[in-house]
């Protein structure tokens, strides 16, 4: 697509100064303010150790002097260490504080030079040893001028989250009446900068705005984050070195923007720097209850998507060029999403989780893994009057379906080979296998198979604020349409694809639950719930069982 795109914000050599930026009316004035800014952070917690974040914006570097109590009055501060709020990293400041005791709650502080304050927040150190019970927030996709974050806000509010998992497009680059259109828009849930972001500002702003969002900040405030990006913290549909919202003709070099955007990610999320010899990818040990596995999918090893439209193209019969491209480029041995060196490190944490007598293996990443088709009734969902790219899109994945394909090459479906080897990992190691994923924008609950036999579950969350299949057949009942969902994809056990939400994971040694948590709208500010629902998995399963 043509983005419109101020030449002056161009980044020469990667790197450009904010200063020399003639920022406009609103946007300056989210870069004017002084002092602690964006509340604060935490994150990647271990059993005696997390990570702290803030922003403290001021003319010059700040030392800051973090602080944590197992109280909120400070009276007794057990740890802390200094840090510079830097202006060459967005001001921020960010600092991970040991030899803390494992499985124990702490609220921090940062103290600036000045006597100035930040917001008291709350983290925790994750349980060694025998853990009975654990629970984990669930969140992706959150496009800001979507709809507002009731999903933050209603997770923030309860005090039985002990660690929050995102699992990316925590934010999206898209420019101004792009997605969502200007009719689609909430009022007063805009963004900056108004244009997509490209540049090191840009990128910096994005993040600047979206962290203003006061749900937002209270989430972060109250719980400590795990995350990851997906595309959209890129671009959309990235991959190793492309993506199909970048243009290079008027967008730059790729790998440009790609570093600027891990760069800004791991500025404004509380995240660690990584030393040349790190990993994207890490796993977190819960006790002797999980480990969770954290991957990275878009940046270290994926090969660009295989498109259906690009079988099609050309080509007057449809049906074999849908067999040409079922039979060849779909099932190539080498497309992957993970690299080599990924997917075995993830098959050897499978082996080594099971062998420490963990109970279960959580693996947290981005995109849908279970296999789904779309089911012949799309033909008559799509309204005569939907945009020609909607009815296209809609007729070449009945195309596909018939062709025995299914429909999201973007998601695991388009690495069918790979996706076969890594749930053939965790058969061998045993594992009992829970998969959380977000990217598609609606609730599913699959059970994952490899060679027939049962490899583990899939619980995928839905979209805290971007919209699902109701945007795509909106005259058509939501259970009507999950129902044939569910009915043409064997893997898919339950699906709910009209909800805006959070998931919750419940964690104990004797089952895993996953709660989805129905938002009553996003159009307003609300935490209501207009419902939830809950599927289990037991240890030695390896299926989801179903209610009643």
């Amino acid at each position: 697509m043509t983005m419109r795109i101020d030449r002056r914000l161009l980044i020469k050599g990667g790197t450009i100064g904010l200063a020399a930026l003639a920022i406009p009316g609103a946007a300056q004035a989210l870069l004017s303010g002084r002092g602690f800014t964006h509340g604060v952070a935490s994150g990647e917690p271990s059993g005696d150790s997390v990570l702290l974040w803030t922003r403290f914006v001021a003319d010059s570097d700040t030392r800051l002097t973090a602080e944590l109590s197992p109280s909120p009055d400070f009276t007794r501060p057990v740890a802390g260490g200094s840090v510079t709020a830097s202006g060459a990293r967005d001001h921020i400041a960010k600092l991970t504080v040991s030899g803390l005791k494992p499985d124990s709650w702490y609220y921090y502080r940062f103290i600036a030079a000045d006597g100035s304050t930040s917001p008291v927040g709350r983290t925790r150190t994750l349980p060694v040893g025998e853990t009975t019970a654990f629970n984990i927030g669930v969140f992706s996709c959150s496009n800001l001028p979507f709809g507002w974050f009731n999903g933050y806000a209603h997770a923030a509010a309860r005090n039985d989250i002990d660690l929050a998992v995102h699992t990316g497009d925590y934010l999206y680059e898209y420019g101004l009446d792009v997605y969502p259109t200007l009719s689609q828009a909430v009022p007063g849930r805009s963004v900056q900068p108004d244009h997509e972001m490209v540049t090191l500002a840009d990128y910096r702003l994005r993040y600047a705005s979206y962290r203003l969002d006061a749900d937002l900040q209270r989430l972060h405030q109250v719980v400590p984050m795990i995350a990851m990006w997906d595309d959209h913290e890129i671009a959309n549909d990235a991959y190793r070195d492309g993506a199909q919202n970048h243009q290079s003709a008027t967008e730059g070099d790729y790998m440009v923007r790609r570093r600027i955007a891990e760069q800004v990610y791991r500025e404004w999320m509380p995240v660690a720097d990584l030393a040349p010899a790190d990993t994207l990818w890490k796993s977190y040990q819960i006790g002797d209850l999980a480990t969770l596995i954290r991957t990275e999918s878009r940046l270290s090893g994926r090969d660009k998507p295989a498109e259906l439209g690009e079988a099609l193209a050309g080509r007057a019969d449809m049906a074999a060029a849908l067999a040409s491209f079922r039979d060849g480029t779909w099932v190539d041995p080498d497309r992957r999403m993970l690299g080599e060196d990924q997917a075995r490190w993830l098959g050897d944490q499978f082996k080594a989780s099971k062998a420490a007598g963990t109970r279960w293996q959580v693996w947290a990443q981005q995109c849908v893994m279970g296999s789904m088709k779309l089911p012949l009734e799309t033909a008559d969902w799509v309204p005569k009057d939907a945009p020609a790219i909607v009815r296209t899109r809609s007729a070449a994945g009945i195309a596909a379906s018939k062709a025995g394909l299914p429909f999201n090459m973007d998601a695991w479906d388009g690495y069918p080979v790979q996706r076969e080897a890594l749930l053939k990992s965790a058969q061998a190691a045993d594992a009992d296998l829970v998969v959380l994923s977000g990217d598609s924008h609606n609730a599913w609950g699959f059970d994952l198979d490899a060679d027939g036999k049962p490899a583990g579950v899939e619980f995928a969350g839905h979209a805290i604020s971007s919209p699902g299949f109701e945007a795509y057949a909106p005259t058509i009942a939501p259970d009507d349409v999950a129902g044939a969902l569910v009915r043409a994809n064997p893997q898919l056990k339950w699906a709910d694809t009209s909800s805006r939400g959070y998931m919750t994971l419940s964690l104990t040694q004797q089952s895993a639950t996953a709660h989805w948590h129905k938002l009553r709208t996003i159009r307003e500010r609300s935490t209501d719930l207009a419902g939830s629902t809950s599927l289990s998995v037991v240890p030695g399963r390896r299926t989801i069982a179903m209610p009643g």
